[in-house]
């Protein structure tokens, strides 16, 4: 769904839908206070004669109404003015095009408090932020949909956020509309069928999306990973027709900068069986979302080099198909990795760690980071440790972490950090090779030991995260501004970290 959202000070639009906002404590706000004036104490009278319209955020409450400007009304619960901040503000607005939905609304004109700024977040971001729920929420994913049985969309079509702060709104969203295109390829890279997104035609996808918006895009082949030495990622996909591919994304935002370039790297495993180690098949269709973590490299790259970021980015993701058949690897092989490192296979479906170790060496030896965050869906285990509503963040340095948490909250994304120790990089130790890829204790801190083992892949001196999204990338259920599916988790905090800590200033 595409819907046309601006900003503008005039406060009379011509719209089928008004909309204005009513606090929890029952108290109008400016515009719902002018309208009800207008229309004779008709909102006032609604809110008294509905007990269960509590003003509570994202509630909303309907009236008919007959004027030549507007069919019809939506007072919008807002919560408490104590209350609002950016969080709420995308609640209000990604519930906001639920019921816009309900009502058939076309095209709506919301109304906001003048200038005014509120304790937690200025006029201008809170219009920003109601426009951000709203865009985020309007997400679909229907493209295998067949024509004969596709609904024609009749929903939104045009918002106007009518805010005195309508200038500085609108520049904001500028960038925010950049982030959220972002988001939504992520989001697509994941729902897509592994029949159609597999490593070379996710790297081709690359390609088309990022290079039209400046993105220098390379990718690298089998064999030019074979002369390479890739042997951890290239094992993970030798089991499989598609050939694995490694996709590497460049942005350079500020030429002028003499610093290393922040380096992202993301895990697409593009279908996971398991290989040889077959998972159960119980839900085994939704392992086409393991490439999680790759999405969110590209789309963060997207709504970087879409919003034209000053900063200097490198994107790396390991592609490849986990299946297995008579050319797979087997637990109790032994592999050795681009960094020389031997590997002990123990558990094929613990694949994810070994693309990445590959990847990591790579860009740590090509582009000399100081700085590399890693995404993957890599354990179960940590959906046991936090289920699915925050993912697991590893960081072995407290001022990155301190960053990542910023820029995930100012995202509106659940960070939880996790343990790095010796414990568990010595429980990565093999007695037959120098690594093995699946520690002694199974899922009891299994999260923790596969960030173990990746730590044997950062070189000294290198900040580095490790973010295992395993329970935030695909949603069971929906969210006022997060669909089911592909979440595009990651993506905005990635974003960000980018422009609060590593884009030149203006």
């Amino acid at each position: 769904m595409t819907i046309n959202i601006s900003f503008q000070k005039s406060e009379y639009q011509k719209a089928d839908t008004l909309i204005v906002g009513v606090f929890e404590d029952g108290a109008l706000s400016d515009p719902a206070e002018i309208l009800d004036n207008y229309l004779d104490g008709t909102l006032s009278y609604a809110i008294k004669a509905n007990s269960k319209f509590k003003g509570k955020v994202g509630q909303a409450l309907h009236i008919s109404a007959y004027d030549q400007d507007f069919r019809q009304i939506i007072i919008i619960g807002v919560g408490k003015e104590a209350d609002l901040d950016h969080k709420v503000a995308e609640e209000i607005g990604g519930k906001l095009l639920s019921t816009l939905k309900t009502y058939g609304a076309g095209q709506a004109n919301i109304r906001l408090s003048g200038s005014h700024d509120f304790e937690k977040i200025t006029a201008a971001e809170f219009a920003n932020r109601i426009a951000t729920g709203l865009h985020l929420k309007s997400y679909e994913f229907n493209k295998y949909k067949s024509k004969k049985n596709e609904k024609k969309s009749e929903g939104l079509q045009k918002l106007v956020i009518t805010t005195n702060a309508a200038p500085e709104a609108e520049k904001l969203y500028k960038d925010t509309s950049k982030i959220c295109d972002g988001v939504f390829l992520s989001r697509d890279l994941i729902n897509e069928p592994p029949n159609q997104l597999h490593p070379e035609s996710y790297a081709e996808l690359i390609k088309d999306e990022l290079k039209p918006l400046g993105v220098e895009v390379e990718v690298l082949d089998e064999k030019k990973m074979q002369k390479l030495g890739f042997g951890a990622l290239l094992s993970v996909g030798q089991g499989s027709i598609r050939d694995s591919r490694l996709v590497i994304m460049k942005w350079n935002g500020n030429k002028k900068s003499k610093k290393s370039p922040l380096a992202l790297v993301g895990k697409g495993v593009t279908f996971d069986t398991g290989g040889i180690s077959l998972k159960p098949p119980a839900e085994m269709d939704l392992m086409k979302m393991d490439m999680g973590g790759s999405a969110a490299v590209v789309g963060a790259m997207k709504a970087i080099a879409g919003r034209k970021a000053k900063a200097n980015v490198i994107g790396v993701v390991g592609l490849v198909e986990n299946m297995p058949s008579d050319r797979a690897y087997r637990p109790g092989d032994i592999i050795t990795s681009h960094a020389g490192k031997t590997i002990e296979v123990l558990n094929t479906d613990a694949e994810g760690r070994l693309v990445l170790a590959d990847a990591l060496t790579y860009v740590q030896e090509k582009y000399k980071p100081e700085v590399i965050i890693d995404l993957a869906t890599l354990t179960g285990a940590i959906m046991v440790a936090l289920g699915f509503e925050y993912c697991g963040a590893f960081a072995n340095d407290h001022d990155l972490w301190d960053q990542l948490s910023l820029a995930s909250s100012d995202a509106n994304e659940k960070f939880w950090r996790m343990p790095l120790d010796e414990a568990y990089r010595k429980e990565m130790e093999s007695e037959v090779g120098d690594l093995k890829n699946l520690g002694s204790l199974g899922r009891y801190g299994g999260a923790c030991s596969a960030a173990g083992f990746l730590e044997h892949f950062i070189e000294d001196k290198v900040k580095w995260a490790h973010i295992d999204i395993a329970g935030t990338a695909w949603g069971k259920s929906e969210k006022p501004t997060v669909p089911k599916g592909g979440t595009g988790f990651a993506v905005r905090t990635l974003d960000r970290l980018v422009s609060h800590y590593y884009e030149a200033r203006k």
